[in-house]
């Protein structure tokens, strides 16, 4: 039913979360799973703001993106699964359209990835890219909230700590 999975991922315990929800799902369907992030030079920290630029920025989101994709493919491993890993450089503009643009080019049956569940003031000062993705895209996404105890234990030992605090999707 569903050949190819697109997982966005981030590092943060809730695109890991997405990343088990698709593990399994992969498993059922004999699907294949695209692991896919955006290396940003747009730094997101919720708690001082939107974000910053600067000079070397990227190149680190490219090396840390690297680590990202590389604790997610392990994880899928683990399950029994291959998964392929894309890495695309973006310079600030909103993850949504990558994401929705990599599952058309690719092409995905389904997006499963996790999702704050923002509301209110948050949501609308900082938007939503699983929202987004939902309204643009034809494949259907499934959305994933949270993350167990087990889950974040989990991510941190395969992603480092440095790493799953510097990227938000959703």
């Amino acid at each position: 039913m569903y050949p190819k999975i697109l997982v966005p991922i981030d590092g943060s315990e809730i695109s890991t979360q997405g990343l088990k929800e698709a593990i399994k799902l992969a498993k059922i369907h004999h699907s294949q799973i695209r692991l896919f992030h955006i290396a940003s030079d747009r730094i997101v920290d919720g708690e001082y703001g939107d974000g910053s630029y600067g000079g070397q920025i990227i190149e680190c989101a490219r090396e840390n993106g690297q680590k990202v994709l590389s604790g997610a493919e392990t994880l899928a491993r683990q399950h029994g699964l291959e998964a392929e890993t894309v890495l695309v450089d973006s310079t600030g503009g909103p993850a949504a359209a990558l994401i929705v643009a990599q599952a058309k080019e690719w092409p995905a049956d389904l997006i499963v990835m996790g999702t704050h569940g923002r509301r209110g003031l948050r949501r609308l000062a900082m938007g939503s890219d699983a929202e987004s993705v939902v309204r643009d895209t034809r494949v259907p996404v499934l959305l994933v909230h949270g993350a167990s105890r087990e889950t974040m234990a989990e991510i941190k030992t395969l992603i480092p700590e440095d790493v799953s605090k510097q990227y938000v999707y959703a």
